[in-house]
């Protein structure tokens, strides 16, 4: 990894929700990139509530957070199958931990990875099991309550690298086989991916299902589908270059554009045909692609 991805695929609308809030992403500890994707840190301060719409990725994430007064918290999010929304309102804080698809099983070794997928569970209850309530509240209070965001990125590293993750060889090839999913477009159907990776389809199956949490068709429909996204916003409104500096990636809002071309972006995914993307876009977004860049305009 060559430091934090700086797409906005998975983000429903992302210079709406840019404009409204200050996102940026880290790089964690050189130890941890190979299991992490990046950190994402959101902090707002809203006259009027705001609620954010995510297409979640195949990522485990496990999320520090901290709503105007209220204790703070963390969570393990297994990955969502669905829309994911998240309402903001007044002031908050939020430092995430973007697991690598792959990646989250050396942490949590006793388990496969799908027993999360779907859920948001306390933090105790999957990384730090038998640990009273006031230490998880330290451990979550100690992420996301220093000003300073060096510090806070210094203390995700330091609760991470606590977890001693062990080495994994079906993790390292979960993580290779997701990667090739998303950068190879020509990767359509799950008998290609197993092919390459030398396994019956079967035995893909287990092995997304024990290391990712997914299969791997909702894994390459998923990837499909993040990329229509961005593609479309940028397609709709031309985006704003990255205010990038020590890792950090800055998200400010940017300008109009053109249109899209729906059935040269379905040919251009893997589609057989137009109809086939709109179908799993609606599905996905809850919304047809023509509703979304309308409102993306």
């Amino acid at each position: 990894m060559t430091g934090p991805r700086r797409d906005t695929r998975g983000i429903v609308e992302a210079r709406e929700l840019f404009a409204r809030v200050r996102f940026r992403r880290r790089e964690p500890h050189p130890a941890l990139r190979p299991y992490l994707e990046h950190y994402w840190l959101i902090d707002w301060d809203l006259t009027e509530p705001y609620a954010s719409h995510v297409v979640p990725h195949p990522s485990v994430n496990v999320v520090f957070q901290r709503y105007a007064d209220e204790p703070a918290r963390a969570e393990v999010a297994g990955i969502g199958l669905e829309l994911f929304t998240q309402k903001l309102a007044g002031r908050g804080r939020v430092c995430g931990v973007q697991f690598r698809p792959g990646g989250f099983r050396p942490f949590a070794p006793d388990r496969p990875v799908s027993d999360w997928t779907g859920q948001r569970l306390p933090i105790g209850e999957v990384l730090l099991p038998g640990r009273d309530e006031e230490t998880l509240r330290t451990a979550a209070h100690a992420v996301v309550d220093p000003d300073d965001e060096d510090a806070r990125v210094a203390a995700l590293d330091a609760f991470l690298l606590g977890l001693d993750p062990q080495q994994d060889p079906r993790a390292e090839l979960a993580m290779e086989l997701v990667e090739r999913v998303r950068s190879d477009r020509s990767l359509r159907r799950v008998s290609q991916l197993a092919d390459m990776a030398g396994l019956s389809a079967r035995s893909l199956q287990r092995l997304f299902a024990g290391w990712v949490g997914v299969g791997p068709k909702w894994v390459i429909l998923r990837y499909r589908i993040h990329e229509a996204l961005e593609r479309a916003e940028q397609a709709e409104q031309a985006g704003p270059a990255d205010g990038t500096t020590g890792g950090t990636v800055e998200r400010p809002a940017g300008g109009p554009g053109g249109g899209v071309d729906w059935a040269a972006l379905a040919d251009d995914l893997g589609y057989s045909d137009q109809a086939h993307l709109v179908r799993d876009f609606t599905a996905t977004v809850g919304v047809p692609p023509s509703a979304y860049t309308r409102a993306a305009r």
